[in-house]
């Protein structure tokens, strides 16, 4: 094995610059006209993004290595993993489901509304199943683990997340007549603004984006998405729209006066490559482990992260709760005797 190669691979591989080289080797210009050849262009944004965010860090003097070692450790052992693992869960679900489809969509403008509407949908399922399912959570968390939020977070994911998000996103877009090709379009936007939104403060200090925040799920909705505050937790699940968000009541704004806490619940050692992509696999079989009965053990798989037997739950919804009825006893109390009289 050529050693250097590999590493060059490597490098063209995450940089997403391989189509950018071919074209450039063929001469073919004409390419970037196309649809795919849009899609080859904007390959490299993100991890130049990821680049410039690093470089200004540096500048600034606000680069901590801590907070990109973890992400990194992740993404080279998802790496090792997917070279012996390959799972086509896309292509799969497409095969085994497109015939039960309720009616079929073409590669249209206006399917193109219908099928992104779908797809926030099947996000917003697969995403909050994430959160409120014990055994998905543990998939999901190491995503959550960073104590930081700049684009690096993009490749801390355990390696079966993808492969169940998939299946979730893609059964329930074939069903309701996503049509395939329209499918893998809004998955690649779906896939560019999902990274954009994990960008630094060291790049945009206000992730709101202006006029952009009303409309569009901006980095500063997902910055509140990956804090650990009460008030925070378990909301804006969407991806780009935020319409599902607002129909289940999760979306959340930030807040000018709550500083953005990131990280999970439960106390971890964050540059523990082992705790963050282990660790919640570890607690839930300490649980179940406890758990008196076969239906106890089975519940913990099952129901959200915080969930107890004894009825000590201590849920991300019960924190949530108990954070806004707090805040509004104050405000109440806040209100001067005489206008309580009026």
């Amino acid at each position: 094995m050529n050693i250097g190669q590999t590493l060059y691979d490597e490098l063209i591989g995450f940089f997403g610059v391989g189509g950018i080289i071919k074209i450039v080797q063929t001469g073919n210009y004409g390419y970037l006209t196309t649809l795919e050849g849009i899609q080859t262009l904007m390959g490299p944004i993100i991890p130049l993004l990821l680049l410039l965010e690093i470089v200004r860090a540096f500048f600034y003097k606000r680069f901590k290595i801590d907070e990109y070692k973890i992400p990194f450790l992740v993404f080279v052992l998802n790496r090792f993993i997917s070279r012996f693992i390959s799972i086509a869960a896309v292509a799969f679900c497409i095969g085994l489901l497109e015939r039960w489809a309720i009616f079929t969509t073409t590669f249209t403008w206006y399917w193109l509304i219908y099928g992104y509407i779908v797809w926030e949908l099947s996000h917003f399922v697969y995403h909050f199943l994430g959160h409120k399912v014990r055994i998905l959570w543990c998939l999901h968390s190491t995503h959550h683990a960073p104590q930081q939020m700049n684009l690096s977070v993009n490749f801390a994911h355990f390696f079966l997340e993808a492969p169940y998000a998939d299946v979730v996103r893609t059964s329930i877009c074939i069903l309701l007549g996503v049509h395939p090709a329209l499918l893998f379009f809004i998955m690649f936007i779906d896939g560019f603004w999902g990274s954009f939104i994990h960008i630094g403060e060291n790049v945009i200090k206000d992730g709101r984006l202006g006029f952009l925040n009303r409309i569009l799920l901006t980095p500063s909705h997902h910055r509140v998405h990956h804090a650990k505050n009460p008030l925070y937790m378990d909301t804006n699940f969407c991806n780009l729209l935020n319409i599902w968000d607002r129909i289940f009541k999760t979306y959340q704004d930030e807040r000018r006066d709550i500083k953005i806490e990131y990280g999970i619940t439960r106390e971890m050692n964050p540059n523990s490559l082992w705790d963050v992509y282990f660790g919640e696999f570890i607690c839930l079989g300490r649980d179940i482990a406890a758990a008196p009965g076969l239906k106890t053990k089975l519940l913990y798989i099952v129901m959200p992260p915080g969930w107890s037997h004894t009825g000590d739950h201590k849920t991300a919804r019960i924190a949530r709760e108990s954070f806004i009825t707090s805040e509004n006893s104050i405000k109440k109390d806040e209100i001067p005797e005489f206008v309580n009289h009026i």
